[in-house]
């Protein structure tokens, strides 16, 4: 069983990391193997819109604009669930995840034969450190985009400071949970 974590938050001791470790935690503890993915470290552009609107990830299902993406899209295909935990910024996504989940969604969506992230679970964290505003509208973008690349979504969650005690045990619950749903099936 393997589970990648994707964290996309420049601060490496906030509480998009907590996150992200509490993720990890969960999944080790119920038998997976953990790949943890800070997306801040890969060198990931934005999609050009190539040709018309559409390039090659149109039909060939993979993005022409050459950097770290290929390497990272590709490797989700060996994944049997995901974590996805994001800070929240301007009530969205942060900036990182954007760049490559607007990439992973066109190289995905349209694909006819099972993609790389179809059927499989994926939990979704939206870490509002301030206020907590935000956090909804997060989570709503994150089910658009599970929608779109026709992913199992498995649980949502939101946190902010304020409620960080019990929703890091709520993540590593839903991490052993995913685990243990794949596991079953």
């Amino acid at each position: 069983m393997k589970v990648m974590v994707i964290t996309s938050s420049p601060n490496k001791d906030g509480l998009t990391a907590a996150c992200g470790n509490a993720a990890r935690f969960g999944a080790e503890a119920a038998g997976a193997r953990v790949t943890m993915v800070d997306l801040n470290q890969w060198k990931i552009g934005s999609c050009q819109a190539c040709d018309n609107g559409w390039g090659p990830c149109l039909d060939q299902h993979q993005c022409q604009v050459q950097d770290d993406f290929q390497r990272l899209h590709n490797s989700m295909e060996d994944f049997d669930g995901f974590v996805f935990v994001s800070p929240v910024y301007w009530g969205d996504i942060s900036e990182s995840a954007k760049l490559f989940f607007d990439r992973v969604r066109r190289s995905e969506a349209w694909k006819k034969e099972v993609t790389y992230l179809q059927d499989k679970p994926f939990i979704t964290v939206a870490a509002a450190g301030g206020s907590g505003n935000g956090a909804m509208s997060t989570l709503m973008n994150f089910e658009r985009l599970l929608v779109h690349v026709k992913a199992d979504r498995f649980d949502f969650i939101s946190i902010t400071k304020r409620n960080r005690e019990y929703k890091l045990k709520a993540i590593i619950e839903a991490s052993k949970a995913m685990v243990e749903f794949l596991k079953s099936k």
